[in-house]
C-alpha cells in the first residue's frame, strides 16, 4: 500500500509540474512577449486580468497540489534515503517547492501586485511595466527550469 500510494504521488508530481511547467514556458517564450508588444496600458490591464482569472481557475488546485504533493516526496525520500528513487524523489520535490512555489511566493506575487496597484495609463506606469516585463520573465524561467526539472527526477525516481 505505501509504494502504492508513494507511486501514485509521482506520477501525479511528474504530470503536475509537466503542465505547470507547460504553462510557464507559454509565457516566457511568447505571451509576454505579446503583451510587451502592446501598449502599456493594454499590456498592464491584460497581465492584471490574467492574474485575476488564474487564481480562480484549475490551474491554482494543480499549482497547490503539485506542491503538496512535491513536499510530500522530500519527506518520503527522506525516510527511505537508501532505497532507490529516493534520491530523485528529494532533489525534485525540493527542486519544485524552492525553483517554482519559493520563486513565485517571493518574486513573481510581490511583482503581479505592483502592478495591480498601478493605474494602467499613469506616467510611472512605463517604469512599472517595464521592470515587471524584465523582473517577472526572467523569475518565471527560474520556475520553469525548476518544473521541467523536477518532472525529470519524478520520472527518474519513477523509472527505478
Amino acid at each position: 500500500m505505501r509504494q502504492v500510494f508513494t507511486t501514485g504521488l509521482l506520477w501525479f508530481s511528474a504530470i503536475g509540474c509537466g503542465l505547470i511547467a507547460g504553462i510557464y514556458f507559454a509565457f516566457s517564450t511568447f505571451i509576454m512577449t505579446a503583451l510587451g508588444r502592446l501598449d502599456q496600458a493594454a499590456g498592464i490591464a491584460a497581465m492584471n486580468a490574467i492574474n485575476v482569472d488564474i487564481v480562480r481557475s484549475l490551474f491554482m488546485p494543480l499549482f497547490l497540489g503539485t506542491t503538496v504533493a512535491g513536499a510530500a516526496l522530500v519527506v518520503i525520500g527522506a525516510l527511505r534515503v537508501s532505497e532507490p528513487g529516493a534520491v530523485s524523489m528529494i532533489a525534485g520535490g525540493g527542486l519544485y517547492v524552492v525553483g517554482m512555489f519559493v520563486v513565485t511566493m517571493v518574486f513573481n506575487v510581490p511583482l503581479n501586485n505592483a502592478l495591480a496597484a498601478v493605474q494602467p495609463s499613469a506616467p510611472e506606469a512605463g517604469a512599472v511595466w517595464a521592470t515587471y516585463l524584465k523582473d517577472w520573465v526572467f523569475w518565471n524561467h527560474v520556475r520553469t527550469a525548476a518544473s521541467v526539472v523536477a518532472s525529470a527526477l519524478f520520472i527518474a525516481a519513477l523509472a527505478v
